[in-house]
């Protein structure tokens, strides 16, 4: 998804390489731009449909069950024809459109989740790390059938994102239903000012260094250049780098650009993208005209030349989404770094912010995003050069996690089959699922970046020269990619 900051950059829009648009964070995230509306030419109108629509709004204001207000009548239809299209297309009222504003600025008043559907009910793909939901213990994968009082099925995500959120200090409760556990809990969560800490880095032994970008905000660039800044002021001789944007699930494509110029030589190609629309066919290279915005310095000035040439490693899983794919597809394509990991997400599809009126926009897929060699990131995601478990003894439910494919309506690239060693992984993992969870056998994943974290683990192994435990299953995952 894109979401991003309501600024101006190359002409009168921004890109933004959102967040994962399974990605509504309670906040909300996506890789966006913002573009002031231009009517372009239409076809006629076809008059006999308008007709019906005209008489279905005459006769539900007319012959409904109890009295109807007109404004919302059609501001449904607008939301239904747009959710109609794909996954990621929007039309925002006053509300929703303050309260995406609010969410690409990196602050919002939520819990703190980033969710998707699953089944007609909500599925939290990853809770925001130091959120009140990441503290009361929330986890991916999580169902939530309840918020309150109000039964999710049935909600769209928009309207299971509004009830999440709220003011400051007040409280909502969660109805969690926990798969691996095969049990339903309420949670009662305080809604707070979320401010995402979307760059973190330390020393994980002499000569290496692990940095986490968890999601593309406003700040993100500044503070990964800080951040770098400061690891190479610890060691000005770092040996490997590991740059982990697992569950990342996007943000400004500008953040984007900019990481992957942090690494790559001037003037290549970071990104390009393409749609019917003439201004939706560009090309990003890794020069500060394509990652400024709103003039200013150059943050990446301030990095030592090493940086250009330091061995890096760059893990991703199934969460990493949009932006986080387009600096794994970089850097991957130009041979600068190691992807190592899963497959990711698969969110290949810009959406740019039409502004309607001051106080509502529509947020449309305009195009879709390519990696320098030309490969379409839509549905199909980036595949990791070295394929990784999440943990010494495998990866038990990665098969069960949501993609850009699995979701309803999502765009599609070429001819998608049926992925028969997708499913068949699918079921397996649903019986071994089954079987843990009756021999309480099913533990937490270790937190990212501590000695316990597998990936990360390997991921040294490879800066270091020495044997890498590559995925059990990695002849079977990588079939299951070339197909998807």
């Amino acid at each position: 998804m894109r979401r991003r900051g309501i600024g101006l950059n190359m002409g009168s829009k921004l890109k933004v390489a959102g967040l994962v648009a399974v990605g509504a964070l309670a906040g909300a995230l996506t890789t966006l731009q913002f573009s002031a509306y231009a009517r372009s030419a239409f076809s006629p109108l076809p008059l006999e449909e308008l007709q019906q629509l005209a008489a279905v709004f005459g006769i539900v204001k007319s012959d409904y069950v109890e009295s109807v207000d007109e404004k919302k009548l059609i501001t449904d239809a607008i939301s239904g024809m747009v959710a109609g299209l794909d996954p990621h297309s929007q039309y925002f009222d006053k509300k929703s459109f303050k309260e995406f504003r609010e969410g690409t600025s990196g602050k919002f008043v939520g819990v703190g989740i980033e969710i998707g559907m699953e089944d007609g009910v909500v599925k939290i793909v990853s809770p925001i790390e130091g959120s009140p939901a990441f503290r009361a213990g929330l986890k991916s994968g999580d169902l939530i059938t309840r918020i309150d009082d109000t039964a999710v099925k049935g909600l769209t995500m928009d309207q299971a994102v509004k009830r999440m959120r709220g003011e400051p200090a007040t409280k909502v409760t969660l109805t969690i239903f926990r798969k691996a556990e095969s049990r339903s809990f309420p949670v009662t969560i305080t809604r707070e000012e979320i401010r995402v800490q979307s760059v973190r880095a330390k020393m994980v032994e002499p000569g290496f260094a692990w940095l986490r970008v968890s999601q593309f905000q406003d700040r993100t660039v500044d503070d990964f250049v800080r951040k770098l800044d400061e690891l190479y002021k610890q060691d000005p001789n770092l040996k490997g780098l590991v740059l982990d944007l697992r569950n990342d699930p996007g943000g400004l494509l500008e953040g984007a650009v900019a990481m992957s110029a942090a690494f790559l030589p001037s003037d290549v190609v970071v990104v390009s993208t393409n749609g019917q629309l003439q201004d939706s066919k560009a090309i990003f290279k890794a020069t500060p005209e394509h990652y400024l915005r709103r003039g200013g310095n150059d943050p990446l000035r301030r990095l030592p030349d090493a940086v250009k040439k330091v061995p890096l490693v760059v893990l991703v899983n199934e969460g990493s989404a949009s932006a986080s794919e387009i600096v794994a597809g970089a850097l991957q394509d130009h041979k600068r770094a190691t992807v190592m990991g899963a497959q990711t997400f698969g969110k290949g599809s810009v959406q740019t912010v039409r502004q309607l009126s001051a106080e509502t926009a529509l947020k449309i897929t305009t195009a879709r995003y390519y990696t320098p060699s030309g490969r379409s990131i839509q549905a199909k995601g980036i595949v990791p050069d070295v394929w990784l478990d999440e943990t010494a003894e495998g990866n038990v439910f990665a098969a069960l996690r949501t993609r850009e494919a699995d979701l309803s309506k999502h765009l599609k690239e070429g001819e998608e089959g049926k992925d028969e060693a997708r499913e068949k992984a699918r079921e397996e993992a649903r019986k071994k699922l089954e079987e843990m969870s009756k021999n309480n056998e099913i533990k937490p994943l270790p937190e990212f970046g501590s000695a316990e974290d597998f990936p990360l683990q390997q991921a040294l192994n490879q800066l270091k020269g020495q044997p890498v435990m590559a995925s059990k299953s990695a002849t079977e995952r990588k079939a299951q990619a070339s197909g998807s």
